[in-house]
């Protein structure tokens, strides 16, 4: 899956338009509209429509996150091997001190500029976002769902 443009920390996130901008929208549309119906129709009916369609939005919710959580996982790993090999041995054994929004943001940084960005991550207490933004060689992630 090969990018039409390089990614930056202001073009790094990424929206998969049926699910953002046509399934969630729909889910929301029926949640709010099915509180009006309940608000107009009383009754145990449009009680029962409200209590579905909000079943259906939170697990439309939860089969995208689940995989993203997934995928976090296998980032944090990717990101240990990684930082194994190329960090120095006093720096290697503080790894497991990065937290798994630290480790999941230095996935974009070249290895030549990850050595001196973990360390800065593990004692300065970086933020994801202040990682991300400090990084001046991006190394894409074209294969994030």
């Amino acid at each position: 899956m090969a990018e039409k443009k390089p990614q930056t920390f202001a073009s790094h996130t990424r929206f998969d338009p049926l699910y953002h901008f046509f399934v969630l929208p729909v889910f929301a549309i029926s949640v709010i509209a099915a509180i009006v119906h309940f608000i107009w129709h009383p009754g145990l009916h449009s009680g029962w429509l409200f209590v579905v369609f909000v079943a259906a939005a939170i697990a439309i919710s939860k089969l995208r996150l689940y995989p993203l959580k997934v995928q976090d996982r296998v980032i944090r790993l990717e990101e240990r091997l990684r930082l194994s090999s190329l960090l120095p041995e006093p720096l290697r054994s503080r790894i497991p001190e990065l937290t798994e929004g630290q480790l999941i943001a230095l996935r974009f940084a070249s290895d030549a500029e990850v050595p001196k960005l973990a360390e800065r991550a593990i004692s300065e207490k970086l933020s994801p976002a202040d990682i991300k933004k400090a990084i001046q060689t991006w190394r894409p992630d074209c294969w994030r769902v």
